[in-house]
């Protein structure tokens, strides 16, 4: 376990910060792949609950 040392010598056992970082924008075939994804996502949904309120109406 990581310690860090306070003024005066005394350990401090509480969490080594890691290193902060910026974050990159994401590029044209990551920004293409995610609205893909996010329509294929929309049409799961839509299927679902048309099989739900399908199923549901035929009693």
């Amino acid at each position: 376990m990581r310690y860090t040392t306070e003024e005066g010598g005394r350990l401090n056992n509480f969490a080594v910060e890691p290193k902060m970082y910026q974050a990159e924008p994401p590029t044209k075939s990551q920004q293409r792949n995610s609205l893909i994804l996010g329509a294929l996502g929309m049409v799961l949904v839509g299927g679902l609950v048309f099989v739900a309120f399908s199923v549901s109406n035929l009693g």
